[in-house]
C-alpha cells in the first residue's frame, strides 16, 4: 500500500503508513478449535489453559503489520496456576458464606478491593507474553489509575445516564493506551470530548428510541392483562409469547446501539494515539459494519449450535485488522532496527516468578 494516497491516511507525504492483516482461515482454526473443546471437556476443564495458549498463538501468530508478525509466549502452566488460585478462592468463598457469613462478606469485600489490581495484573501479563518482531509489549499502569478507569469511569456513566460516558471512555483510553509501551517506547492517546461525542449521539439516540418503545411495550402490556383478566381471555400464553416477541427489536436496538459506540470510541481512541511521539495509529472502522459482523457472527454460531464458532471467530479478528492501521515515519526497517537495538524485551524474571495469569 506504500505510494498510494491511502497509505499516508493524512499524513504528510514523508509518512508512511501499513495496515494489518489476518492470514488465518477457518478451516485451519476449526482443527485446533475442536480439539481444545473435546480436550477441555474431558479432562473437566484443566487442558482450558493449554486451549488458551494454542488458540491466541495461532491469532497472534497470524496477524502481520509492515512484514512483521506477533507472537503469544504465555505458558500453560501461568495461566493454569491462575486459574486453580481463583477457583479455589470461590470455593473457599461460598464455603465461608454458607459457615461463616461475616468472613465471608469480608472475602467478598477484599476481592472487591482486589479487582482493580487483578486488572492491571492482567493487561500487564497480556503485554508482556506479547511480541512483535521479537521485541515484547509491557504494561505499566498501577492500582489507582485502574480504579478510574474502570470503577470511576462506570459510576460517572452510569450516574449520568450515559451521557458523560464519553469522558468515561477517555480516562479507560488513556489507562490503557496510554500505559502500553513497545520496546521502552510510549503510546499516547490523547482523544477529544468533542470527538468522542460525536460517535455518542447516534447510540444516545437509539437508546432514547428504545427507551420509548420500551415504555409503550409496558404500557400495552399493562392494558392487554387488565383486558384479559375482565374477559376471562383464554389467550394468555399466546399473549406472553406475542409480548416477549415484540422485546426483541428492543434487545437488538440495545445491543447495536453498544456494539456502535464500542466501534466509535475505537475509532475515535486509536486515531489519535502517538508511538514514540512520531508514528501514528489508526482505525476506520465502518460502524455499522462491525454491529453487522458481531450479530450476525452470534446468529450463525447459535443456529449451528456452536460449530461455526471458528469462522466467526476469524471472520471478526479478519474485520479489526483490515480496518486498524499505523502511520509510520520513516523507513519502517530502520525503525524496528532502532527499537530492537535499544529496547529491552521483557525480562524472563517475569516469566518465571510472578507470571501468573489470572484470566481477568
Amino acid at each position: 500500500m506504500e505510494g498510494s494516497p491511502q497509505a499516508h491516511f493524512g499524513r504528510p507525504a514523508e509518512y508512511t503508513g501499513h495496515r494489518f492483516s489476518f492470514s488465518g482461515n477457518a478451516k485451519e482454526y476449526f482443527g485446533i478449535w475442536i480439539v481444545n473443546v473435546l480436550l477441555t471437556i474431558v479432562t473437566l476443564g484443566i487442558y482450558s489453559a493449554w486451549a488458551k495458549v494454542r488458540r491466541n498463538r495461532y491469532f497472534y501468530g497470524n496477524t502481520a503489520l509492515a512484514d512483521g508478525r506477533f507472537d503469544y509466549h504465555a505458558r500453560p502452566k501461568q495461566i493454569l496456576i491462575g486459574r486453580i488460585l481463583v477457583v479455589g478462592y470461590l470455593i473457599v468463598y461460598n464455603i465461608l458464606l454458607n459457615f461463616a457469613p461475616i468472613v465471608g462478606l469480608v472475602l467478598a469485600l477484599l476481592f472487591l478491593i482486589a479487582i482493580p489490581w487483578l486488572i492491571a495484573r492482567g493487561l500487564r501479563f497480556s503485554a508482556r507474553v506479547t511480541s512483535y518482531r521479537n521485541v515484547r509489549f509491557d504494561f505499566v499502569g498501577g492500582y489507582w489509575g485502574a480504579v478510574r478507569a474502570f470503577f470511576l469511569s462506570s459510576i460517572v456513566a452510569g450516574l449520568s445516564l450515559g451521557i458523560l460516558a464519553p469522558f468515561a471512555s477517555r480516562w479507560t483510553l488513556r489507562y490503557t493506551l496510554g500505559n502500553l509501551r513497545y520496546g521502552g517506547k510510549v503510546f499516547s492517546p490523547d482523544p477529544t470530548i468533542g470527538s468522542l461525542y460525536r460517535v455518542w449521539i447516534l447510540p444516545a439516540v437509539l437508546t432514547v428510541v428504545g427507551l420509548v418503545l420500551f415504555g409503550i411495550l409496558i404500557a400495552g402490556a399493562s392494558a392487554g392483562l387488565e383486558t384479559m383478566k375482565e374477559e376471562a381471555s383464554t389467550g394468555e400464553v399466546a399473549f406472553i409469547l406475542v409480548l416477549y416477541l415484540l422485546f426483541v427489536p428492543i434487545l437488538l436496538i440495545y445491543a447495536v446501539t453498544g456494539l456502535l459506540y464500542s466501534a466509535g470510541v475505537r475509532n475515535a481512541g486509536f486515531s489519535a494515539t502517538t508511538f514514540d511521539d512520531r508514528h501514528y495509529l489508526y482505525s476506520d472502522m465502518p460502524r455499522w459494519g462491525y454491529a453487522w459482523v458481531v450479530i450476525s457472527n452470534l446468529v450463525v454460531t447459535v443456529l449451528t449450535l456452536g460449530l461455526m464458532r471458528p469462522w466467526a471467530a476469524v471472520r471478526l479478528a479478519r474485520y479489526h485488522a483490515v480496518y486498524t492501521a499505523i502511520v509510520f515515519d520513516g523507513d519502517v526497517g530502520e525503525i524496528f532496527s532502532d527499537i530492537k537495538d535499544s529496547g529491552s524485551a521483557v525480562g524472563s524474571e517475569f516469566m518465571d516468578i510472578e507470571g501468573i495469569d489470572f484470566g481477568f
